[in-house]
């Protein structure tokens, strides 16, 4: 396992690296996840094996420091990943990158373009997600922001805990609670620009890949215009490269090749 600073008060980013051929991939998890467990299988599959890769728990995640000071909007993500990286020697990286994770990636890639030469999209959140006045039944990212901070550390975490079930639990428990619910407010309130936004405005490959159950993307036809190939993929949940192995491999293969 490596590791980095990446703020001023010496919090440390971890990932575990597999040697190989530059340039580096980067793999990128979602809230309440971590790289190692969502992405290993996939960067040592026999279609995307053989390149340097990074699985990075971003902060607050996983294996990294999980600072109270942080604030843990996405930009905040975006340029403590970036710190890492540069720490790590990384430039023009290809990066694989699951929902929260691919919205941190493309604001890194507009933040910092030495940084990544292509993007692959895991099904990531591209747009503001409007929040209910009151918590709402639900485990993902508007759910734990229908809290407010203080709810959500007071108990509202443990209503999450026992909506999410035991597999994402097994990774959510890892995180900070201050950064998961600030990684989830973030998340849902998106940035400015948004995501899309900035998106259609980088000029390096893009992908986006979704489940086929969940097709049409909204917005596909806009992000076909501005170059982004929209692939969706068979047999599969939000969890992509889990729940379909092999078809991931492949359409990230696919992405990675052109």
């Amino acid at each position: 396992m490596r590791n980095a600073v990446v703020t001023p008060e010496g919090d440390q980013i971890r990932w575990t690296e597999l040697p190989g051929e530059e340039p580096a991939r980067v793999y990128v998890h979602g809230l309440g996840a971590t790289s190692p467990a969502y992405f290993t299988a996939s960067a040592v599959h026999p279609l995307l094996a053989g390149r340097r890769s990074l699985l990075v728990d971003l902060l607050g995640h996983g294996h990294s420091d999980r600072p109270e000071h942080f604030p843990y909007t996405l930009e905040a993500h975006a340029d403590a990943l970036a710190a890492a990286l540069e720490d790590a020697g990384v430039a023009g990286a290809e990066l694989i990158a699951h929902s929260m994770g691919g919205s941190v990636a493309i604001v890194l890639a507009a933040r910092h373009p030495q940084l990544v030469s292509r993007l692959v999209l895991v099904d990531a959140n591209l747009d503001p997600i409007p929040v209910p006045a009151v918590p709402e039944p639900g485990a993902g990212s508007r759910s734990i922001a229908s809290y407010s901070e203080e709810e959500f550390l007071a108990g509202g975490w443990a209503e999450v805990r026992d909506r999410v079930g035991e597999h994402w639990w097994a990774t959510m428990r890892l995180a900070g609670r201050v950064a998961l619910y600030r990684s989830a407010a973030h998340l849902v309130a998106g940035t400015v620009p948004t995501m899309r936004e900035l998106l259609l405005d980088l000029k390096i490959p893009r992908t986006f890949l979704l489940p086929a159950a969940d097709a049409p993307l909204p917005g596909a036809d806009g992000l076909a215009e501005a170059g982004v190939r929209v692939v969706a993929v068979p047999d599969c949940g939000h969890n992509v490269m889990l729940d379909n192995p092999e078809g991931f491999a492949r359409a990230t293969a696919e992405a990675l090749a052109d």
